[in-house]
Parts: C-alpha cells; sequence; structure tokens
C-alpha cells in the first residue's frame, strides 16, 4: 500500500491544492525529525513552509468529517467483535506562553504534575494488542471559555465557548461514534472518568457497557443500601424529602484490606514480550449510591494487583452482565493498557505533540492528519502480520522516512537551509531588541 493511498476518501470534496498539501503534511510527519513546518519543508519534495502552515491554520477543510472517515476506517479493522472497545484517556502537551488556544496552568499527565499545557480527551478503537486513535475534544479551561478577546483571537467557533468537563466530552466521543456507527462492545477509561458518578450513569442509561477505573477512596456498599426517605418526627421541623442509606458504606482500599489472601484468584490476561502476563484479581458483586436515587446501581468491582509487587493496586467498576466471568472483566480492566501505546505512538511516530499550531482550527487539523497517519499504521501492520508479526509503528516511520519521495540535499540545498534559519533568527533578535527600545 503506498502511504497516500486512500486519503482522497478522507478529503473529498476539496480542492487539489488541499489534497496535495495533505499529502506533503502527512508525508513530512514521516520523514521530518521534528514534525514542525520549518522541518517538513526541508525534506519534502515541492513543499513549502508557508504553504504548510496556511494549509493547517487557514484552510477551510472540515476536520469532522477527515475524522469521521477515520472512524469508520478503524472499525472496519477493528469494530464489531466482543474484544472491540472505546477506550477514553487524555493526554496532556506542554506548550510556552499564554496564546495557543487552550493552553493553562492544569495536570499534564505525561509528566505526573502541573504544567503550562494544553489538553485534549481522546478515543481509541481497540481490539486485542491493536488500537488507534480516531477521535478527540480539546478541553477548553473556563479561563478560556469566558474570555471572549481570546477565544476570538485564537478562532475558537461561538458553539466551543462554554465550560465542558473532561467526562462531559468523553460522553460526547462515545454518543457521537455510536451514532457514527462504530461497532465497540464496551468503554474503558481511568480513574478521572471513573469517579464521575453522572457519566457512568449517563453511559448505563444509553445502554453502553463501561469499565471504569476508579480511586481508592471509591465508597461502596457490600449490601443493598435500600435507600428510603426517614419518617418525619410528628409535630417537629420539616418533612424529610432526602432518602438515606439503610446500610453503611465503605472505601474500596479498605474492603480489599480486609480480604483474606484465598480470596484472590490468579488471571492471566495475555501474552507478553516478558512472557505471559499474570495478575491476581479481587472481584465483587457490589452497591453505588449517589445520594439521590431512589435504589442503587448493582455493578462489578473488580480488584487487581501485580503479582510481584503487591503495593499496586487498581480499582476498577463495571455494569457488564451480572453473570460476566472474571477471566473476561480482568482482561476488559486490562485493555486500557493499549490507549496508553497508542498515545506513545502518536507522539513518537507520527508527531501528536509536535506542531507549530497555536489557533483552534489548526489543533484540530494536526489531530486529524496525525490520526491518519496512525490508520495507515495500523493498516500496514494488519496487512503484514502473519509476515512481520512484530512490525511496529517506528519500524514503519523508518521505512518511510526511507522509501517516501524526499527533496534532494546537496551542497547547495543544505547552505540555503541553512541561511533561511539563520535569517529567522536573526529576525526573530532584532524584533525582541526593537521591543526592548519601545520599553
Amino acid at each position: 500500500m503506498e502511504f497516500c493511498d486512500g486519503f482522497g476518501d478522507h478529503f473529498r470534496l476539496q480542492t487539489r491544492d488541499v489534497l496535495r498539501q495533505s499529502k506533503q503534511y502527512l508525508s513530512g510527519l514521516m520523514q521530518a525529525r521534528k514534525k514542525n513546518m520549518e522541518r517538513m519543508a526541508e525534506v519534502v519534495p515541492e513543499s513549502d513552509e508557508q504553504a504548510l502552515q496556511h494549509f493547517l491554520s487557514n484552510s477551510n477543510w472540515d476536520e469532522r468529517r477527515v475524522l469521521d472517515q477515520v472512524a469508520l476506517d478503524a472499525d472496519a479493522l477493528l469494530g464489531g467483535t466482543d474484544e472491540s472497545a472505546l477506550l477514553i484517556d487524555e493526554s496532556g502537551i506542554t506548550k510556552k506562553g499564554t496564546k495557543s488556544v487552550g493552553v493553562a496552568r492544569q495536570w499534564n499527565g505525561r509528566l505526573g504534575k502541573v504544567d503550562n499545557c494544553q489538553v485534549g480527551v481522546y478515543a481509541a478503537l481497540s481490539r486485542g494488542s491493536l488500537s488507534t486513535l480516531l477521535d478527540t475534544r480539546l478541553y477548553l479551561p473556563a479561563s478560556w471559555a469566558k474570555d471572549k478577546e481570546r477565544c476570538g483571537a485564537a478562532g475558537v467557533p461561538n458553539r466551543a465557548r462554554c465550560v465542558k468537563s473532561k467526562p462531559e466530552l468523553a460522553l460526547e466521543m462515545v454518543r457521537h461514534n455510536r451514532r457514527l456507527g462504530v461497532r465497540f462492545s464496551w468503554v474503558g477509561m481511568d480513574g478521572l472518568y471513573g469517579k464521575d458518578p453522572a457519566l457512568l450513569r449517563a453511559l448505563e442509561g444509553d445502554g453502553e457497557t463501561f469499565m471504569a477505573d476508579v480511586h481508592k477512596d471509591q465508597r461502596i456498599y457490600v449490601e443493598d443500601p435500600r435507600p428510603c426517605v426517614p419518617a418525619s418526627a410528628p409535630g417537629r421541623g420539616r418533612k424529610r424529602t432526602r432518602p438515606v442509606a439503610q446500610r453503611d458504606c465503605v472505601r474500596v482500599d479498605e474492603w480489599t484490606r480486609a480480604q483474606p489472601d484465598a480470596a484472590w484468584t490468579r488471571v492471566t490476561l495475555r501474552d507478553s514480550t516478558k512472557g505471559k502476563l499474570q495478575v491476581e484479581v479481587l472481584h465483587q458483586r457490589v452497591w453505588l449510591w449517589d445520594g439521590k436515587e431512589d435504589q442503587a446501581r448493582h455493578w462489578h468491582l473488580i480488584v487487581r494487583r501485580e503479582v510481584k509487587a503487591r503495593d499496586e493496586i487498581k480499582y476498577s467498576l463495571s455494569n457488564a452482565a451480572p453473570d460476566a466471568p472474571v477471566q473476561c472483566l480482568a482482561q476488559m480492566q486490562g485493555q486500557r493498557y493499549w490507549v496508553e501505546r497508542s498515545f506513545q505512538d502518536g507522539k513518537s511516530q507520527a508527531g501528536l505533540d509536535q506542531y507549530q499550531a497555536r489557533g483552534w482550527k489548526a489543533w484540530h487539523h494536526h489531530m486529524a492528519l496525525v490520526m491518519m497517519a496512525m490508520l495507515f499504521m495500523l493498516k500496514e501492520r494488519i496487512a503484514q502480520q502473519e509476515d512481520h508479526p512484530l512490525l511496529s509503528c517506528a519500524d514503519i516511520e523508518t521505512l518511510l522516512a526511507h522509501f517516501l519521495p524526499r527533496r534532494d540535499v546537496g551542497v547547495d540545498e543544505v547552505i540555503r537551509q541553512m541561511e533561511v534559519r539563520h535569517h529567522k533568527r536573526q529576525a526573530s533578535i532584532d524584533s525582541a531588541y526593537a521591543k526592548q527600545q519601545l520599553e
């Protein structure tokens, strides 16, 4: 398969210039060591830095149509099986300054700390050890959503100038891809989303099955709390209207510590490069109550610990069928690993976190193109699975960088590129000195 084969389907009804520049940008994602316009233009034949920047930031092509086509193509490869899952996660991308759309001091999971960054919520379609990103929403902090001038400068459309939580964005993606026709059997999420009662109840209300990680302080009931409104004392105070649980709740970590060693079950999750991946699992049907509903929800609690590191414990809730086997539940819980691999491939091989883009349109255009590149790599891995079962995204990037047409870089071209870089750096220096003189 040629790298750019089929891109016309993703960019149908667009101009020839848009199609040509999309191929150049995608080629640049594979060929350039740094995935910015300047480096791309240095290696991709007949490309131009300014034209690529215009294509990303100003060209009027619809990234939603591209993403939807990527999602449908991914579904044809990975959807429609009991193993097919839509995995939700967020990723932070470090940025300097204050002008990049959505940038703020906020939690960056990749660094494990609060940092100046942009945060996107992403969806990946997964089946077994294969997965690819197919949708995203940019998280817009309140400091942005409430600032009309700032949103206007970054090109944020009016419909997006509102505060939406990350769980709300996740629910949007689940519903959008379900309407689109993407076939997944369940939804997987980490603790940021699992701790949101409204999200889990909305998913169940939609008829979705979920496996959601929760934090160690999650409260559960080991018996039905049977919430009811207590009778009011005659002639005393206002009539009671709020329901009260008839049982005590307990934290999941406290419940876990109280379980005997015999309660843990050894489960093999999958084959890995270091042998069979085995974990120990606790399973219990528990009740969850949000303090408002007439009845508590009766869900699965899955607790997992590593065989050789028993202090590493993960807690998850699932509304899977009551008779779902423990082995199946444990594998569903472990499947979320593959969205992390998708982020790793996207950032290391496809430039997910490398872009020259400040505006709303440019950010979404870049993400759509990255997901197209990741889709191509997924197709190649599947096509070559029999002959090359260990083929990785890194291998494909290396092969493409070698075989794609490349700008002829002789001595004259090397000197020209160096002079262009020097000219830009000098212009930046001159601008800085000019600003100082005006202060």
